[in-house]
């Protein structure tokens, strides 16, 4: 493709290495940016570079966060003795759009797959586990995706946790099979909060 500006290909380039943006959604965002007010591009920029000097992740739960403590975690409103473990952020905000679960979360930032390399310990599990010792959690619900790799997950958590007096419980299965929590809708994410059922590892 032939571009009459190199800013413009720069630029092109630039979004396409975004998730799901080919090079003429990423040409048509571009031209879009000519025809916007000067004030609001600089803007964009301005928040762009805010992302990366700006964004922070909780000490607690591991979300993004614009201070040391993320909302969540510092709203007083929430059942700080309920967590739910969550693989991404993605994960956390579609579940909080659902506006059915009242208490903490735990960003692990994936999942246990040795296939891809990733193993317990480049997860937040051990974060995890000493958040449950420390506040003496009553309850943890793994909304992780139904996958082999999330399974997997759950059973390495949960077999650590043997000894803790706690309830353990994971969202129903109204999500598909191998689902992405991002991309069911709010109705069926909510149902699954609502009839998690208990979770055992025996």
């Amino acid at each position: 493709m032939e571009y009459p500006s190199n800013i413009i290909k720069e630029l092109v380039e630039s979004f396409i290495k975004l998730p799901g943006i080919g090079k003429r959604t990423a040409l048509r965002m571009v031209l879009s940016l000519l025809k916007q007010d000067e004030e609001n591009v600089k803007k964009l920029g301005e928040l762009i570079i805010k992302i990366k000097d700006d964004i922070q992740f909780c000490s607690n739960c591991h979300t993004i966060a614009d201070g040391e403590i993320c909302t969540i975690c510092s709203d007083h409103n929430r059942n700080h003795k309920f967590i739910c473990v969550v693989e991404d952020h993605r994960d956390l905000i579609a579940i909080e759009n659902t506006k059915q679960f009242n208490g903490l979360y735990h960003v692990l930032g994936g999942v246990v797959s040795p296939i891809d390399g990733i193993g317990p310990d480049d997860l937040t599990i051990d974060s995890l586990i000493k958040r449950i010792n420390k506040q003496k959690i009553q309850e943890l619900v793994f909304a992780l995706r139904a996958t082999m790799e999330g399974d997997t997950t759950m059973y390495y958590v949960s077999n650590l946790l043997q000894k803790n007096n706690m309830k353990i419980s994971a969202i129903s299965r109204g999500i598909s099979i191998g689902g992405e929590l991002e991309f069911a809708d709010e109705i069926t994410l909510g149902r699954s909060i609502i009839n998690r059922t208990s979770y055992s590892i025996n």
